[in-house]
């Protein structure tokens, strides 16, 4: 029978979250209900508050999370109760154009759970990208989950259901970073740090951070750097162009979403290099670069969504790694707290105290 669970929703356009009982009903064919053990607090998570990426109030928020599988539908066979698993927002679909073609990271129909979770009166709830998961239960398609190692903290793995994600991926996948390549990172916060980790494990010889702040400038050297640069101080451009014998690095990964970061990713980058834009541009932003210098310069402009990943491949795989100690999951989480503190996680974020705020449950 359908459970009812504390969650934290976004009521209205720009309200404070509050929390409220949830309704989560049983799962139907190829959905799960998952007992979320820990979700961090994301931008995404932030933005759906402000009304940035939709109108669908009120919404279930949180999305990066990790927990164990309760219950499932008919039907599923890929995860079964008392697995661990962390959540994704993209559930591929196996049928579509992109996954005929053996690309399922592009997947173009992928889904979600279809029954509703609800209030208490009866409300519909949105679940943020599909998942919901600030409470401590949540309903999801059965391919939302992925089954990892359960020996790793569920406050680390569930990073990997968003940011640490598109980072990492951002490098390693869409930027094909290789050993002995210059990369450079604009933008430090989890994301971009991401980036910079990312870059780290594919072997880059020369990693450079690039940001406004110097303590997430210190953690990109945590993570990997090896150079940083302040570009409250210091040009960025001809930063990157110094430090890479006056050429511009072979990829520049842009974790921002900004016309002006964009243009110092883009004139960064060496002859035939690789941009790729994983930051997330809101709608009225435009670019304008000279077309003659987007051929003249060659090579590549990519964007990166969700780091072209595959959860089956890539979650696992990154999860082995961290637990090997070759992956330090850990250096970003900055705090963990419970599931009333949400409202003051999202000012320490938009104050750049915090790479990531979790919520253990």
């Amino acid at each position: 029978m359908a459970q009812e669970v504390r969650g934290v929703l976004a009521p209205g356009k720009g309200e404070r979250v509050r929390i409220e009982t949830v309704t989560v009903p049983d799962p139907g064919p190829g959905e799960a209900v998952v007992r979320v053990q820990a979700c961090g607090v994301c931008h995404t998570d932030l933005h759906y508050r402000q009304g940035g990426i939709g109108e669908d109030f009120p919404y279930l928020l949180g999305h990066e999370a990790a927990g164990l599988v309760e219950e499932v539908g008919d039907g599923v066979t890929e995860v079964a109760p008392g697995d661990f698993v962390i959540l994704n927002w993209r559930a591929v679909c196996g049928r579509c154009r992109a996954c005929r073609r053996g690309r399922p990271w592009y997947c173009f129909d992928t889904h979600n759970a279809r029954q509703k979770m609800t209030t208490a009166n009866g409300t519909v709830l949105t679940p943020a990208l599909g998942i919901g998961a600030f409470a401590e239960k949540t309903l999801v398609a059965a391919g939302q989950c992925t089954k990892v190692d359960p020996s790793v903290s569920p406050s680390v793995a569930g990073l990997l259901g968003c940011g640490v994600m598109a980072g990492i991926g951002a490098a390693v996948n869409t930027g094909a970073v290789g050993r002995g390549d210059s990369v450079a990172v604009i933008g430090c916060g989890g994301v971009g740090n991401a980036a910079v980790a990312g870059a780290r494990l594919a072997g880059a010889a020369r990693i450079i951070a690039v940001d406004l702040d110097d303590r997430k400038l210190a953690t990109a050297s945590a993570l990997g750097a090896t150079h940083t640069v302040n570009s409250r101080d210091r040009d960025p451009v001809e930063a990157i162009r110094g430090l890479t014998g006056g050429h511009g690095a072979d990829v520049v990964i842009e974790a921002v979403g900004r016309p002006e970061t964009y243009r110092q990713a883009f004139y960064a980058r060496d002859l035939a290099g690789t941009v790729v834009l994983v930051g997330v541009p809101t709608p009225e932003m435009q670019l304008e670069i000279p077309l003659l210098d987007v051929f003249g310069r060659g090579g590549a402009l990519k964007s990166s969504w969700y780091g072209d990943c595959l959860p089956s491949r890539d979650f696992p795989m990154l999860i082995d790694l961290h637990l090997q100690g070759r992956l330090d999951l850990g250096a970003f989480v900055s705090e963990t707290i419970a599931l009333d503190e949400i409202e003051d996680a999202f000012t320490r974020m938009q104050a750049g105290d915090v790479l990531r705020s979790v919520v253990v449950m």
